[in-house]
């Protein structure tokens, strides 16, 4: 790992605030929402999130095209956060959380039709902070899923397991304490090396099953790990469910990607794309790593998402959060924006929606 990986733990006092920040964002209601935001926000913050809130700039965009639709929709809204961490990459401060915003879906929220009852969209969000205050906040908030649960299906069944994210396992994930920094690092290094494992082996040379369940990420992952994805790949346990539930299908649909410290090593992707990771932190048994976007890939083979190849040049908005134990990977939660994925493979999956859901009246 090199001296830019070294974890730095961000001051406990300032990670605590911003805890306790944007859990009252939205437990205070919409009618503190506009001091709320001002606190937590410098003016001119960018918010970034799922397709389609994509990018946006200010105080004023963040209320009025993320919060009030959301509040207004789940007027109940409550945050409940499962993981809480924070560290310091390229000197800046950050802060990254994985959990679920609760509430009954009353009205209508982009398109997706209000069902009535409790819903929880899951969320993986990173805020990077100065003197006290937000300057980005990158949002990827499971918009696929929340369709799953209003009844609409726009995709292929997951080969994975819907539902909810758990809690870790170790039932710790909110960390709020002083974490010992030769654990942090551990976590941050055993990551990156998985990742390596990862982008060494070459699809092209080999890219079968047994392959994948006997390469050297193997020595990485926990006996009972589980890899929790978004909604349309869904939930895995064990090295063997992970290869065959995701791992196999996606990269035969996307062979050889480049991301992480691939990406850092091609500056024409940097020139064209932007991106590469914006945050690897370890904090105690934690660890987080994601990019906006973080891989770039060719779509060329078939099956995953129930899709057939495009051929088309893609590009990924991807977070991870990991749980070290018993000195392995022993769970991953990963948020991909998998809309925009779609995107760019040519499927507009809220135009489905929206096509299926349309009650006109015949005018012929």
């Amino acid at each position: 790992m090199t001296a830019d990986h070294t974890p730095k733990s961000l001051n406990l006092n300032r990670k605590r605030r911003l805890y306790h920040a944007l859990y009252d964002l939205v437990a205070s209601g919409k009618s503190e929402l506009r001091r709320r935001l001002g606190a937590l926000y410098a003016p001119d913050a960018a918010w970034r999130g799922s397709h389609p809130l994509n990018e946006l700039r200010g105080v004023d965009a963040i209320e009025e095209l993320v919060w009030k639709p959301l509040m207004h929709a789940l007027p109940d809204l409550e945050r409940r956060d499962l993981i809480f961490v924070g560290g310091r990459y390229r000197s800046r401060d950050l802060v990254a959380a994985m959990g679920h915003y609760c509430g009954t879906f009353r009205r209508d929220w982009l398109g997706i039709p209000a069902t009535g009852r409790p819903v929880y969209l899951r969320f993986g969000e990173v805020h990077r902070v100065e003197e006290g205050r937000t300057v980005q906040s990158s949002c990827l908030w499971d918009v696929l899923d929340l369709m799953r649960q209003a009844g609409f299906q726009p995709l292929a069944p997951s080969l994975g397991s819907e539902g909810m994210w758990p809690a870790p396992i170790t039932a710790d994930g909110v960390v709020l304490s002083e974490q010992d920094a030769g654990e942090s690092a551990a976590s941050i290094r055993r990551v990156l090396a998985m990742h390596k494992a990862l982008a060494d082996f070459n699809d092209l040379d080999r890219l079968d099953r047994d392959s994948l369940l006997t390469m050297p990420q193997k020595e990485h992952w926990h006996s009972n790990m589980m890899w929790y994805g978004p909604a349309g790949i869904g939930t895995t346990r064990g090295l063997q469910g992970f290869v065959d539930f995701h791992q196999l299908p996606f990269r035969i649909a996307f062979p050889n990607r480049q991301g992480g410290d691939q990406w850092n090593a091609l500056p024409e992707l940097k020139a064209k794309h932007g991106g590469g990771h914006y945050i690897r932190i370890g904090d105690g048994p934690y660890a987080v790593t994601g990019g906006w976007p973080s891989i770039h890939a060719l779509h060329k083979g078939g099956g995953f998402l129930g899709l057939g190849p495009t051929g088309r040049e893609v590009t990924m908005r991807v977070m991870d959060f990991y749980l070290l134990h018993e000195g392995r990977i022993r769970e991953n939660w990963v948020p991909i924006d998998l809309l925009d994925l779609l995107m760019q493979m040519g499927v507009d999956v809220l135009d489905r929606m929206r096509s299926h859901f349309q009650r006109g009246a015949w005018t012929g």
